[in-house]
């Protein structure tokens, strides 16, 4: 079959034209063509686009941060949804009370201070309701009031609390350097193995945890939020990992990673997911639901130590300097104590929800590329000595947190 030299001269023709056409302005057209396709939508109140007669509206609103003052309750409230919403009523322990607010109707995003009139006992447990013009109901429980005065030493409280449950476990875990660095090459191997059973629990139980806390609202898609702070983690640590390959390799190093970043990778993801963790406790502290005491500190104590077990294991053939070590604890102890600070200042669901997905999807990742280190010299991953460790760290962080009353 031979082309004629007309078709020819068309294509090439066509091929001309489209180069010069900048290669930019191919790129965004369709962007444009979209913008001004919704805007035409919007212009002519397109159904569906805009809203339309009769669609129900979506109200989510979360409670901040609950303050009791002599005669009143003061609540920091924010409209999480995409429509205006209406606070007409604020029912207290089956009261309804009067109050005040800052602005009556509340735009999309927009933050809100009710304050309610009303007698609170000291050491009483409340149940907080507000109702909405539309009929939508947002409660709040309240274990013990009055909340704690939001000052410095309330702060320095939150401080301490993120140390005890972040820093001194991971510390005294790391502890077991030496242990782990004497043992022989199978027991190395069955540690690792602890190590990912670690990881899936925290994995399972830190995307559990999220979508609760996103189950109460629809604002910001819910429960989706959770799966997309887990998937940006994940997408995320692997292109660090994939940088930080790229340059050994230009290097000239060996390809894979060594101890020392995989440390790195564990200590980064347990980071991320004790910073949810220590927004979620902090934020129930701040609105008196949380129960502190001795078994709380006890329970974080036990659970959370195996975690620097786990940072240090890879380090079994190596010797880190002190410096390196406190870094490393640090890295993966201190975002719990940030996380205690936001929480008690700000009631987040949403981005507790979120940075709980986040930890989910870091953790998730660092496990899945410890999994080639449980190799045995017949190249199997999972061997009875894998498998017994897997199964031991997921019931061993099972059963200690279950010592964790929050």
């Amino acid at each position: 079959m031979t082309t004629s030299p007309r078709t020819t001269s068309q294509q090439h023709d066509g091929e001309s034209g489209s180069r010069s056409v900048p290669r930019w302005l191919l790129g965004v057209g369709p962007l444009a063509l979209i913008a001004l396709l919704i805007g035409l939508f919007t212009l002519l109140n397109a159904p569906g686009i805009t809203g339309g007669e009769g669609r129900v509206p979506e109200e989510a609103v979360a409670i901040e941060n609950i303050r009791f003052e002599p005669g009143r309750i003061i609540l920091a409230v924010r409209n999480e949804g995409v429509d205006p919403v209406t606070v007409a009523q604020v029912n207290v322990s089956d009261f309804f009370a009067q109050f005040t607010q800052t602005t009556e109707q509340m735009a999309p995003l927009q933050p809100n201070t009710i304050t309610v009139g009303y007698d609170w006992v000291p050491g009483d447990p409340y149940e907080i309701t507000l109702i909405t013009s539309a009929g939508g109901k947002v409660t709040a429980e309240v274990d013990a009031a009055p909340s704690p005065e939001k000052g410095a030493q309330f702060f320095g409280l939150m401080v301490l609390l993120g140390i005890y449950v972040g820093v001194i476990p991971i510390g005294l875990g790391m502890l077991w350097l030496p242990f782990v660095r004497r043992a022989s090459r199978a027991w190395v191997r069955g540690l690792l193995a602890f190590t990912v059973g670690l990881l899936v629990y925290l994995t399972v139980d830190a995307t559990l945890e999220g979508l609760e806390l996103a189950a109460g609202s629809a604002a910001f898609g819910g429960s989706l939020v959770v799966l997309l702070g887990a998937v940006i983690a994940y997408l995320v640590l692997e292109g660090v990992e994939g940088l930080a390959v790229r340059r050994r390799r230009d290097r000239g190093d060996e390809v894979a990673l060594p101890p020392q970043m995989f440390a790195l990778l564990i200590a980064t993801g347990i980071g991320l997911h004790n910073l949810g963790e220590g927004l979620a406790i902090g934020s129930a502290y701040a609105i008196g639901s949380l129960a502190l005491g001795a078994s709380l500190v006890i329970g974080f104590a036990i659970h959370n130590t195996t975690e620097g077990l786990a940072i240090v294991t890879p380090l079994a053939r190596t010797r880190p300097r002190l410096g390196r070590l406190a870094i490393l604890g640090l890295i993966a102890g201190a975002p719990a104590i940030l996380g205690a600070l936001v929480g008690a200042s700000a009631n987040q669901p949403t981005l507790a929800s979120l940075l709980l997905g986040v930890g989910a999807g870091a953790v998730a990742q660092v496990a899945v590329k410890l999994l080639p280190l449980l190799r045995s010299d017949t190249g199997r991953v999972l061997t009875p000595v894998t498998v017994a460790g897997i199964i031991g760290g997921v019931l061993f962080m099972f059963v200690t947190g279950l010592l964790i009353v929050a």
